[in-house]
């Protein structure tokens, strides 16, 4: 990945930025109590790999960020992070 340097104050960028800090901020941080620099940097670590692995993004049709391969076969597994506030579903491979 190549990192592109952004005009300062690109308003079309704005809205990108408040959307996903919205989105962390409603669906993480507002749920718990942070102590410290520390702790919010595990929240926000568990929350991203989440966010990027797990959750689907409808701008993507329902896929996620990373792409994973789906298994049709084998039982269920329910995986989850920050103590059961991010729920995900997969099959396991038989």
């Amino acid at each position: 990945m190549i990192a592109v340097p952004l005009p300062p104050r690109s308003p079309n960028l704005n809205a990108y930025m408040e959307r996903v800090n919205r989105t962390i901020r409603e669906e993480c941080l507002d749920h718990f109590i942070i102590f410290s620099q520390r702790h919010l940097e595990v929240l926000l670590r568990e929350y991203l790999a989440h966010y990027h692995n797990e959750r689907p993004h409808q701008s993507l049709f329902n896929e996620t960020i990373v792409k994973r391969r789906s298994n049709t076969t084998g039982p269920i597994q329910k995986q989850t992070r920050l103590g059961g506030l991010l729920n995900h579903y997969s099959r396991r491979a038989s």
